[in-house]
């Protein structure tokens, strides 16, 4: 494996030097790191097997999405949250159970061997979504702040919610429940993972942004110990809510919503040190992802694997969000631009090496080659779409009426720091972007 940490130093410096003229074309991190794992995959001579390393990529892949989760929730103002749930609602209570249903009936249609049970565990690993993939969406000022706060809230908090349908089903595939967990075990599994991750993660945010409040007025403190904090922070709420039976990663994106609300005296240093590392982890999972995961799902793919990754990244995304639209009163373009930016990315991964490491599924080769093309093809898909769809619907934004859904209300001028640096309004649509380092 020296060989591929020896391709990842030189990754991360040779696509420093050209970040900034890269940025905001197709060829995006992801896309570039995952390119770099490929390539590295097929020159290591002693590259291990998925289920031999599943293990310590799983604890990677896993502290990534905590890191990523906890930073970009702690760009959301609450305030507006409240006001405009809406959407991001929709998305999560009809949008996502409706994406798990129709990916379980297609999957189940397409290939009647893998059986119901690993048909819907297939479904769940695929239904989470990862802003990160599209940052030139949930970043870019030219777009509707709403628009962006939805996929943004999307993606923080489907990530948790389907982590207790990927163990059900993953459970009733291989019969792993305990005796006698009939419907009531279930259900107050699903209750404790659902009710004490967020309570879990706002305790954690409250009393760490306080304390770490304090302790900068008072200046006790160290500058590089105040960004480093963010780390304590979001492990701290993911590892206590996991602890107590709670979702850790709900946990985590609590905890970051609530830190950078209540401490704004720090919270520009928070989530500027947690996007450094988690976009460091992030580039390193995507290389794993593309050393390891891709060339055994290239190699056992057939035509009805490939059909079901385009159909899981289209139809299946897109109908639900059609239906849990409805009525919303939004533009045909906006429903399109939040259906099409639905990428699979870090939790997907993430779900199916749990998957890998816990069970002995005769279906695994198929589930996992099927996983990691959708995941490919998203990193493609959606990071070189990202930046001119969304100059295209920015620019068909524009001059939309006030009183439109997809318009924001002109109320704050708190200033967030966007995911690359440099700062935006977010409660405004006519923010102009910055020059970003």
């Amino acid at each position: 494996m020296i060989e591929l940490l020896a391709l990842l130093g030189a990754g991360l410096l040779g696509y420093a030097l050209i970040s900034k003229k890269v940025e905001s074309g197709p060829l995006t991190a992801p896309l570039c790191f995952t390119a770099l794992g490929i390539g590295a995959g097929s020159l290591l001579t002693d590259k291990p097997a998925l289920d031999e390393s599943a293990s310590w990529v799983h604890v990677l892949a896993e502290i990534t999405l905590v890191l990523v989760l906890f930073s970009d929730a702690s760009r959301i103002p609450i305030g507006r949250l409240r006001r405009e749930h809406a959407l991001p609602l929709r998305l999560l209570v009809v949008g996502m159970p409706l994406t798990i249903v129709l990916g379980t009936a297609i999957a189940y249609g397409m290939m009647p061997g893998l059986g119901v049970w690993a048909a819907a565990l297939l479904a769940s690993i695929l239904t989470p979504t990862d802003a990160a993939l599209g940052q030139a969406v949930v970043s870019s000022p030219v777009l509707p702040v709403r628009i962006r706060q939805t996929l943004n809230v999307e993606s923080g908090l489907n990530d948790g919610i389907a982590y207790p349908a990927v163990f059900f089903f993953l459970s009733a595939a291989e019969s792993l429940a305990p005796e006698g967990s009939a419907p009531s075990h279930w259900l107050g599994f699903v209750a404790l993972q659902l009710g004490l991750g967020p309570l879990i993660g706002i305790a954690v945010g409250y009393a760490g942004g306080r304390a770490l409040e304090r302790a900068h007025s008072r200046g006790t403190i160290q500058s590089t110990f105040e960004r480093i904090s963010v780390v304590g922070l979001s492990v701290l709420a993911f590892a206590l809510a996991d602890l107590v039976g709670g979702n850790g990663f709900i946990a985590a994106f609590t905890a970051g919503l609530t830190v950078g609300n209540v401490a704004k005296a720090v919270s520009n240093r928070l989530i500027e040190f947690g996007e450094t590392e988690g976009q460091l982890l992030s580039l390193v999972t995507f290389s794993l992802f593309g050393a390891l995961i891709v060339p055994e799902a290239l190699a056992k793919a057939g035509p009805i694997e490939w059909i079901y990754a385009v159909l899981s990244l289209t139809v299946i995304r897109f109908l639900p969000v059609m239906i849990s639209l409805m009525g919303t009163g939004l533009e045909w373009s906006s429903v399109g631009f939040l259906g099409w930016f639905g990428p699979r990315g870090l939790a997907s991964i993430l779900f199916l090496l749990i998957a890998v490491e816990e069970s002995q599924l005769p279906e695994l080769d198929r589930l996992q080659s099927i996983v990691g093309l959708t995941v490919l093809m998203s990193v493609v898909a959606h990071g070189m779409t990202a930046a001119p769809f969304s100059r295209w619907y920015g620019r068909k934004m524009k001059h939309l009426e006030s009183h439109r859904p997809e318009s924001v209300e002109h109320r704050s001028v708190t200033t967030f720091p966007l995911r690359h640096g440099g700062h935006r309004h977010p409660e405004t649509d006519s923010a102009k972007p910055t020059t970003q380092g």
